[in-house]
């Protein structure tokens, strides 16, 4: 399936999830994390025109809700690079903190973490509708092509 459809039916599942939260009496709160995944090719510590996106790498989010219940969420990146985790639930379960980790980048030329890529902890203090963005993990390749150098 592709990121397009996934979207929409994500966005029909929040939806959905919303309707019946605020049916039940319950006050709804939709929360949002998203990043990208970059492959810095010169393994230079700057994103430039020989860097690419990455898509298809995992990323784990792990966030504890103001009741104290712990999600954890899988991600992909999509043909851009870019991962999204998105939640609608009752108001008084809303994230409160989270934590964002890089898990694999399922690409053979661009495998090895960048410094400061082991994750990124958060509070999440948004109101009902936001996004958090992370900012991009980058893996580097095993050898760094010669043009680099």
């Amino acid at each position: 399936m592709d990121s397009k459809w996934r979207n929409v039916l994500a966005a029909v599942y929040l939806t959905i999830t919303a309707t019946i939260l605020m049916a039940n009496g319950v006050r709804a709160w939709t929360g949002e994390i998203h990043g990208r995944v970059v492959c810095d090719v010169c393994g230079d510590s700057s994103i430039g025109p020989e860097d690419h996106v990455l898509s298809g790498a995992e990323v784990a989010v792990l966030c504890i809700t103001k009741s104290g219940e712990v999600l954890n969420y899988q991600a992909f990146t999509n043909s851009n690079g870019i991962y999204t985790v998105a939640e609608t639930m009752p108001e008084s379960d809303r994230w409160d903190a989270c934590l964002a980790r890089p898990i694999s980048s399922f690409h053979d030329h661009c495998t090895h973490l960048g410094d400061g890529s082991t994750g990124v902890k958060f509070s999440y203090n948004h109101p009902s509708g936001y996004s958090h963005a992370i900012k991009p993990f980058v893996y580097r390749p095993a050898n760094v092509p010669t043009y680099c150098i």
